[in-house]
């Protein structure tokens, strides 16, 4: 029988590793059952504090709240709503110069009472920003400066001494992304402002690129006529390093595509290389307009089990060619 793992607890008692790490994770969840029913009207005045702010939203903390501060500023940002993370250690050597009095600077403080931020009030009351503190403690003195109060209301870390900020950190980062969501939610920003934001990400992309950023073109998009032969079609498709050839009629619209897989299908007929491409090709195939979005044709590539898709003007005339392998570097697929 393989033995049950433990670690090790308060006095060096051992104890089962799922049943403390359930533990732990039901006392953040009820810490966070607690918030959500302890939200008030104040939330409401911080979101207001930030709404009429013409500067930025400043984050300040200390330990692991300032690890969570830098993640709640960077939420901010990435939703479009002007934010910086100050370390209140530097601040007190000159970095406090970034703070100006159109700001709002969001403090977080476990316990309220943590030096550093404590140091940080005279020079933020001679600045003039408005003061929203993420704080445990209501009575603490960094909540008494404050225009705002947003309590996290926890009493017990999930550390055996409750000494590791634990339940309180994951209460301070639940506050920060309920500010950032609700404050982008009623500014009405949308996805494609987002995608502007993360030009790079995955997102970003799905959101921004057509497939004219992507398809290909010129000497690198084989178009063949009706007429010519499976032999002379062959070759240009293996000069363009593609897998496949658009086929146009006279009017030189799109009447059909050539596929490794429709010459597989007739790779028993001897005389298959000689036969225009016409006989041999597949009509009407899957089509897109310029324009459409790059992550539509990976939809429909999906979705038809192909790995080609012409691109097409108003007119039904190609234009480009679109394979699975350009969505697949484009970091789509």
């Amino acid at each position: 029988m393989t033995p049950r793992r433990t670690t090790r607890g308060k006095g060096g008692r051992k104890v089962a590793a799922l049943a403390r790490g359930r533990e732990v994770l039901q006392i953040e969840r009820d810490a966070l059952g607690a918030l959500v029913r302890r939200l008030d009207s104040r939330f409401e005045r911080a979101v207001q504090l930030i709404e009429r702010c013409l500067g930025r939203v400043v984050v300040t903390g200390m330990g692991k709240p300032g690890l969570i501060g830098q993640k709640i500023s960077a939420t901010f940002s990435s939703l479009g709503i002007a934010s910086l993370y100050l370390h209140p250690a530097d601040a007190a050597h000159g970095d406090v110069g970034r703070v100006i009095g159109q700001d709002v600077v969001l403090a977080l403080s476990h316990s309220g009472e943590t030096d550093e931020i404590l140091h940080l009030l005279p020079v933020l009351r001679r600045l003039g920003p408005k003061l929203i503190a993420i704080t445990s403690n209501e009575r603490s003195r960094l909540a008494r400066a404050a225009d705002v109060v947003l309590p996290t209301h926890v009493k017990v870390e999930a550390s055996a001494w409750g000494l590791v900020p634990t339940a309180s950190t994951t209460a301070m980062l639940a506050l920060g992304d309920a500010l950032a969501i609700t404050l982008s939610d009623r500014r009405g920003f949308t996805s494609e402002d987002f995608a502007a934001l993360h030009p790079g990400g995955a997102l970003g992309k799905r959101l921004t690129l057509r497939v004219e950023d992507l398809m290909r073109t010129a000497t690198d998009n084989p178009i063949v006529r009706e007429k010519e032969t499976v032999r002379q079609v062959l070759l240009k498709i293996t000069r363009a390093r593609a897998g496949s050839a658009t086929v146009v009629g006279r009017a030189g619209k799109l009447t059909g595509i050539f596929t490794d897989g429709d010459l597989r299908r007739h790779a028993a007929d001897p005389k298959v290389l000689a036969k225009p491409v016409a006989s041999v090709m597949t009509r009407n195939p899957k089509t897109l307009p310029k324009g459409q979005m790059a992550v539509e044709a990976l939809r429909i590539l999906r979705a038809h089990r192909i790995d080609e898709i012409p691109i097409v003007d108003g007119r039904d005339r190609p234009v480009g060619l679109l394979d699975i392998q350009d969505l697949l570097k484009a970091g789509l697929v």
